[in-house]
Formats: C-alpha cells, sequence, structure tokens
C-alpha cells in the first residue's frame, strides 16, 4: 500500500510540473501591452531615466532590452531586437545591463532577463515581454505599436 501511495505522489508532482512548465513555456517571451495610447500618463518611462539608459531621442519605436552577463537567452534576444531595428525603418535598439542600471530595473518593474521594453516616442511603454521573445513575436508587437 505504500509503494502505491508513493508512486501516486510522484506522478502527481509530475503532472503539477508538467502543467507549470507549459504554462512558463506559453508565456515566455510573449508579449503583453502596457500603455494605450490613449492613456499617456500611465507606464512612461520618466525623461530622466530615459537620459540615463540613454535612449535615443526622436526614435518612433525603441526597444529597450535589459540582460545580465550570462544569460544565454539575453544573447539570443539581443541578436533577434538588432536583426529587427536594422531591418525595420524607425526602429531602436538599446541594451543595458540590469545589475549597473538597478534603478531603472526597480523603476520599471524588471523581474527577470531578458526582458524586453517596446517604447514610443513619447516614452510610454506599449509593449513587455519577459524571457526571449522569437522574432514574429516581436515583429507582431512592433505592428501593434506602429498602427
Amino acid at each position: 500500500m505504500q509503494s502505491l501511495s508513493g508512486a501516486l505522489v510522484a506522478l502527481a508532482v509530475l503532472v503539477a510540473a508538467t502543467a507549470v512548465g507549459f504554462a512558463w513555456r506559453k508565456r515566455n517571451g510573449r508579449f503583453t501591452e502596457q500603455a494605450p495610447a490613449s492613456a499617456p500618463d500611465e507606464a512612461v518611462v520618466p525623461p530622466a531615466l530615459r537620459d540615463a539608459l540613454e535612449l535615443p531621442p526622436g526614435t518612433p519605436v525603441t526597444l529597450l532590452q535589459f540582460s545580465s552577463a550570462f544569460c544565454a537567452p539575453c544573447r539570443a534576444t539581443r541578436v533577434i531586437c538588432a536583426d529587427v531595428a536594422r531591418t525595420v525603418p524607425g526602429v531602436a535598439h538599446v541594451e543595458v545591463d540590469a545589475e549597473s542600471h538597478l534603478e531603472a530595473v526597480r523603476a520599471l518593474d524588471v523581474r527577470r532577463t531578458p526582458t524586453v521594453l517596446i517604447i514610443d516616442d513619447a516614452g510610454r511603454i506599449r509593449r513587455r515581454a519577459s524571457g526571449a521573445p522569437t522574432k514574429a513575436q516581436l515583429l507582431a508587437a512592433l505592428a501593434e505599436v506602429k498602427a
């Protein structure tokens, strides 16, 4: 009887872990809306913080990527963001080290790396992705922001 209950516990743990893994995978890298264009005061990067992060002024859309030194998904995200910025007109990519910009991490509620924020020319955070987005996810989010 004891081995049966142990097997059931192991099975329950396996099922729970699998469910959590699928949920994590589904959310990883997915962009969520942050500030609709009609809500100008919500989710705005303060001008002083924009200067500290060296966001390019006058750029219609900036991809702000928070990374850390030993983060493999951060390197993949850097390649994707840089490629999109190179090929899509009006898009810039800025990567910052999260450890070197703790004030920005706290102010912008960055909880993990990589985190990519899509910021419009008014400094509003329009989309956010935690985890490594795919190129298709990034292009779709940009299309929504630019529309």
